[in-house]
């Protein structure tokens, strides 16, 4: 059962799918009915709520905005139906927190566990993501929560500063004994992907920039970039946590005698008029 129109359940489905003949499959009605319940929608609103594209139908801010409000009811309506339809009964609500891996594994998960066990019907989506659009999935109201940097804070985001995440320079163990000086004059940089600056901004920082080749290797998930180092085929910079197992078994060692590059992340979420407990205890929790 659903409280929300069936005008807002197909705007749902098509920015979940990003195509109206998927959203009415789902739904169980004909494509121009999904079609014409959009067109409605946005009569209404007097707005336009997509974008066709050759990747599909894509929201535009305002369909952001309005998609934002509808994963916001449906909390609402799962705590309200729970009421309504009898005492003691809970109604599963789902909500997704993206963080980069590192952060995940470190942070993130280890601080929700007792939340979990608190709020039993809370069903959490720990989605990965380390290609820094984190701020994009919040926007389009695909996440409830997203660890971000400072300069992708919209102004309508609230935000909580979390603690600094230090980075560290490394490269194979087969290249032990190694000056420094020497892997970054003659060795090639591996990054996670163009958009990736964490490797660049360590070597300025330590004046080694400009001795530095500046074409790169690209591998888009941490794991592989790891392997790929561990491989001595480059070297990088990679979250300290996420470092640790790496060279505790000796497939990584950390260079420039261990200094840090630090960022400081950010937590971010759009306001609630009322939170519920559950929100305001993940806001709390990590750290």
């Amino acid at each position: 059962m659903s409280l929300l129109s069936p005008q807002l359940e197909a705007f749902i489905a098509v920015a979940k799918h990003k195509s109206v003949h998927r959203a009415a499959d789902e739904i169980f009605i004909t494509q121009t009915a999904v079609t014409q319940r959009i067109r409605a929608l946005e009569r209404a609103l007097r707005s336009t709520l997509f974008v066709r594209t050759r990747r599909g139908m894509l929201l535009t801010p305002e369909g952001e905005a309005l998609l934002r409000y509808c994963r916001a009811a449906k909390e609402l309506e799962g705590e309200a139906l729970a009421k309504i339809q009898g005492a003691g009964m809970e109604t599963e609500i789902k909500l997704t927190i993206t963080a980069p891996n590192s952060i995940m594994q470190a942070r993130v998960i280890p601080s929700c566990l007792s939340i979990i066990k608190k709020f039993s019907n809370l069903l959490i989506n720990f989605n990965v993501n380390d290609i820094e659009n984190r701020h994009q999935a919040l926007r389009a109201g695909l996440s409830d929560f997203a660890i971000i940097q400072q300069e992708q804070l919209a102004a309508e985001m609230q935000s909580k500063q979390l603690e600094p995440e230090e980075y560290v320079l490394v490269c194979s163990t087969k290249w032990k004994g190694r000056k420094l000086r020497d892997i970054v004059k003659n060795e090639r940089i591996i990054d996670f992907d163009p958009a990736d600056q964490f490797t660049y901004a360590y070597l300025k920082q330590y004046n080694l920039f400009d001795l530095a080749q500046h074409g790169r290797y690209f591998a888009n998930r941490t794991e592989n970039l790891a392997l790929l180092v561990s491989e001595g085929v480059g070297y990088t910079t990679l979250a300290k946590e996420f470092a640790k197992p790496y060279v505790k078994s000796k497939q990584l060692i950390i260079l420039n005698k261990g200094e840090t590059y630090d960022v400081t992340p950010l937590l971010a979420w759009y306001d609630r008029p009322e939170p519920p407990k559950y929100f305001s205890a993940i806001i709390d929790a990590i750290v």
